[in-house]
């Protein structure tokens, strides 16, 4: 027979943020998927030509962008739980901290991509630079996009909008932002190392 007090607390539980952000999620995530696949499948079809232009990658740029990525996430995480304890203001210092090291992944990814094209190398390059590029370049996009969501969630962090409970808006973007940070984290020994 069931606890009812234990049956309460898991019936309480729901996915943090919005239901529509986790479509979204779901989606992007599915997209990346498809990339994903498709590289492994190219891989195994040309691993000569993969091999050489993986040894021709930044290995050290790869994994400085890990661990910004990684840190970003940190501090976000933080911050939610600042925001669980109604401190706004340390939350918006906390996702300020995490814009600052996506910055720093950003400027590491512009300059592998400066490095790349001074060797002559290209997305026409060959069907590992095509991916490569791709690839890394849509998630920077959503790199980009997840600064935004951090900026407005700051914003209205800082304006006093996420108060009694209603942090949803607050949860949907950090959940966004998480999202960002486990594609690369798969992506890196995808691309970079295996």
């Amino acid at each position: 027979m069931s606890n009812p007090s234990i049956t309460a607390q898991v019936s309480d539980k729901k996915l943090p943020g919005d239901l529509a952000m986790w479509f979204f999620i779901l989606a992007e995530l599915t997209v990346f998927a498809i990339f994903f696949i498709g590289f492994s499948v190219s891989e195994q079809l040309n691993a000569e030509m993969f091999s050489l232009g993986k040894a021709q990658l930044h290995q050290t740029a790869g994994l400085i962008n890990t661990i910004a990525l990684i840190t970003s996430s940190f501090f976000v995480a933080i911050a939610l739980t600042q925001i669980h304890k109604a401190k706004a203001k340390q939350a918006v210092f906390l996702l300020l901290t995490a814009k600052a090291f996506a910055i720093i992944y950003i400027s590491v990814k512009i300059w592998e991509y400066i490095s790349l094209f001074e060797q002559g190398i290209t997305i026409e390059t060959n069907t590992f630079f095509t991916l490569y590029f791709l690839i890394t370049a849509f998630h920077l996009m959503h790199v980009l996009l997840g600064m935004v969501i951090l900026s407005f969630i700051a914003y209205s962090a800082w304006q006093g909008k996420y108060q009694n409970d209603d942090i949803s808006g607050f949860e949907s973007g950090t959940s966004y932002w998480h999202m960002v940070d486990l594609l690369w984290i798969i992506l890196f020994p995808l691309i970079y190392v295996i």
